[in-house]
């Protein structure tokens, strides 16, 4: 990418990284041996407070606007979540 262009979040390489430095914070991953059932109910794509990134990112990734979430403006991925899930209404996801 160019210094001039505008950026757009779709730089492969970048996301690449971005997934691999990102994935070494979750706080639960359905991978680990004692990933408890409820929680794929409770996983940070379906919460209220969940905000998608732009672009490429925001397929996997968002922020965590919970207030009483000790991951609050973080970037989460969105299979990820807390003890303070507050899920949609809707059932949504992602």
């Amino acid at each position: 990418m160019a210094a001039d262009e505008p950026w757009t979040g779709d730089d492969q390489d970048h996301n690449d990284g971005c997934h691999a430095r990102w994935q070494a914070s979750l706080n639960r991953s359905t991978a680990q041996s004692g990933y408890r059932d409820e929680w794929y109910d409770a996983q940070c794509g379906g919460c209220l407070f969940w905000i998608a990134l732009s672009g490429q990112l925001g397929q996997d990734y968002g922020a965590c606007s919970n207030p009483g979430s000790s991951f609050d403006g973080r970037v989460r991925f969105e299979h990820d979540g807390c003890e303070n899930v507050a899920g949609r209404a809707d059932g949504s996801f992602g």
